[in-house]
């Protein structure tokens, strides 16, 4: 089994450029963002009538999907498992807060499909393919790539 480090290192190797780079920092949360969005516009009958919990931020697809993938993350890094439900939390109350006034599966497609073309373009500057194309577990490592990045403490 890969440690964390090993699949960072691994997911750098396609992500060297600094335009790419920078259009990963946006793309892969909006994607990250719209898939729990999209989550979240299916019909959670079974979930409400199971839970009773009566919290429609917790009686979702997106939060079963949620506890599921922290498990991948809790195993690879406790830290960074704690990083990603911060994160995903946040997601969870803006895609709530966003589907009270607007219709939340045509956002959450919208931003998937812009964020997706991002992502392409920013590796057909880069000269290399995604790493998703040789393990589809680099979709699950993006996330915590950027967060490593984007909170990575600067070295003197």
């Amino acid at each position: 089994m890969r440690t964390l480090d090993q699949w960072f290192d691994e997911y750098a190797v396609s992500h060297q450029n600094p335009v790419n780079k920078k259009i990963h920092y946006i793309c892969v949360p909006a994607i990250f963002f719209s898939i729990l969005g999209l989550l979240m516009c299916i019909p959670s009958a079974i979930i409400s009538n199971t839970l009773s919990l009566n919290s429609p931020l917790i009686e979702n697809w997106a939060a079963i999907v949620l506890v599921l993938l922290l498990l991948f993350y809790i195993r690879l890094s406790v830290v960074m498992a704690l990083k990603i439900a911060v994160f995903a939390f946040l997601c969870l109350f803006a895609n709530f807060y966003i589907g009270q006034f607007v219709n939340l599966l045509l956002v959450s497609v919208g931003v998937f499909a812009v964020a997706w073309i991002g992502q392409f373009y920013g590796h057909h500057i880069e000269g290399k393919k995604p790493s998703f194309i040789n393990d589809l577990q680099f979709l699950l490592i993006g996330p915590a790539w950027v967060i490593q990045n984007l909170f990575a403490t600067k070295k003197q």
